[in-house]
């Protein structure tokens, strides 16, 4: 249930500072337009993002993450009220995080977050695993709205993930599914190989995700780059469905 008392990070601010916004957006959008001379649009850009509190550094960006999973753990999550926000995202959107998650139902990463519209660029896959168009996707999020956080979020009991197990085993499967288990491949090899006497489908899981963060890392310059300058930090974890909290891989 969510605190009608308080307000979130992010949340409806005084009219003065949503007017601010609301102009910086529509001369972003004028620049866009081909209205504004380039070096105009970008003193914009800069000084008034539609979110100016989503404007924040890497490590920060992670911390309110776990800020909002925690209260959505607690059940103390907030009411988010779209109305004020409406008018300054419909002229463009900074997140303050993107994440690459699984397509599964029951994991919805703006509840997990309690987070608001226009705070969360949201990539999902069965499996939560990279390929183009989640690399594509995620290197808008880095490059054009300069997300400062990418987050990989695996979750228990994960159906692609378990049937990537048992493709391991010599399951097929019909259609592209069997496309879809195949690249998740060597995260099994690697999980059997290094489990122990762990659960496999808990360690695949958690293989899973490292493998993915290093793809991105590996398999793009614009997020290499990002990194590198301190612009962006890419983290993993595991969403627990019985809890809904979110364990951070180390």
């Amino acid at each position: 249930m969510c605190d009608s008392h308080t307000r979130a990070p992010g949340a409806a601010e005084p009219t003065r500072r949503l007017f601010l916004r609301t102009a910086g957006a529509s001369a972003i959008a004028a620049a866009g337009a081909g209205l504004l001379p380039a070096n105009v649009a970008k003193a914009a850009q800069d000084a008034a993002p539609p979110k100016p509190q989503n404007a924040i550094s890497p490590d920060a960006a992670v911390q309110r993450l776990m800020d909002g999973n925690a209260r959505y753990v607690s059940g103390a999550s907030t009411c988010h009220d779209f109305t004020h926000e409406r008018e300054a995202l419909s002229g463009g959107q900074n997140p303050y995080a993107a994440i690459l998650g699984c397509a599964d139902s029951r994991i919805a990463p703006e509840y997990a977050f309690d987070s608001a519209r226009g705070d969360l660029f949201v990539a999902r896959v069965a499996g939560n695993f990279v390929n183009d168009d989640v690399l594509g996707s995620l290197e808008y999020a880095v490059a054009v709205l300069k997300a400062p956080a990418i987050l990989v979020l695996g979750h228990e009991k994960c159906g692609a993930v378990s049937a990537a197990v048992k493709a391991a085993a010599g399951a097929t499967y019909p259609g592209m599914i069997q496309s879809l288990v195949t690249a998740m491949q060597p995260s099994i090899e690697k999980a059997k190989a290094g489990k122990g006497k762990g659960d496999l489908l808990e360690a695949a899981t958690a293989q899973n995700v490292r493998d993915s963060m290093a793809a991105l890392h590996a398999r793009s310059a614009i997020i290499q780059d990002a990194v590198k300058a301190g612009k962006l930090k890419i983290v993993g974890g595991v969403y627990r469905l019985a809890t809904g909290k979110v364990d951070l891989l180390g």
